[in-house]
């Protein structure tokens, strides 16, 4: 793993929290996998308070599981986690988008256009991390300019839960085709011009997939597992 360092002068244990966040999201801890206090606090130069603050920040964004007695695991979703997962987004992101076309149309297309510009060079790189960063980038973007705070932390509950999905089992898939990518430049079109009954269309169906693809990889995991 790369070496854990830290930058910005926050509190210490937000520190380790957001650079704790990035690694499982960059895919630095896989699904599923221990993450030992004493390692990151040595790596950090900290005590143990603050990794364990942290480690309950990242408990409550869903990103680790704390097993008292045992230990702190990045998270597995189940078949379930992801079906309602997906259900979320489906009934948010569409939304967001109307929202952010009536607030700040602009904004919001400037802020999608960087993304998609960000992933192009990541799909001929075949980098599935920047890529991931982009696509997440793409949709934070449509809560990031809808408003309304309200709706864009509900989108937080779950982000990194997402970002840390799609880099780890639909990014590898997404930088060896376009169809991910092509599907990102219609959807930015199809907001651009106000179409939202054929973006939520698109939307469903992008969502949708991306879930078949996150529920194929954990059947197969799990069967490797047994």
């Amino acid at each position: 793993m790369r070496s854990l360092k830290l930058d910005t002068p926050k509190s210490l244990s937000q520190r380790v929290m957001q650079r704790l966040r990035q690694a499982i999201i960059d895919g630095e801890f896989a699904l599923g996998a221990a993450i030992s206090e004493e390692m990151v606090a040595n790596s950090f130069g900290v005590s143990r308070t603050p990794v364990r603050e942290a480690m309950g920040q990242l408990q409550a964004q869903g990103l680790v599981v704390i097993r008292p007695q045992v230990g702190s695991f990045v998270f597995t979703p189940s078949a379930e986690d992801i079906h309602a997962l997906c259900t979320f987004r489906i009934a948010l992101e569409p939304k967001a988008a109307e929202l952010a076309y009536r607030h700040d149309r602009d904004g919001a297309i400037a802020s999608m256009s960087e993304a998609i510009a960000a992933m192009e060079p990541a799909v001929a790189a075949k980098d599935n991390i920047a890529y991931g960063r982009a696509d997440a980038a793409f949709h934070e973007a449509l809560f990031a300019h809808c408003g309304n705070r309200y709706l864009a932390e509900s989108y937080q509950l779950v982000s990194g839960r997402v970002a840390a999905l799609r880099t780890n089992l639909t990014s590898p898939i997404d930088v060896r085709t376009r169809t991910s990518f092509d599907e990102h430049r219609k959807l930015l079109d199809l907001f651009a011009r106000g179409e939202f009954d054929a973006f939520e269309a698109l939307m469903t169906t992008h969502i949708t997939n991306s879930g078949l693809v996150y529920a194929k990889a954990l059947k197969v995991e799990t069967a490797k597992a047994d």
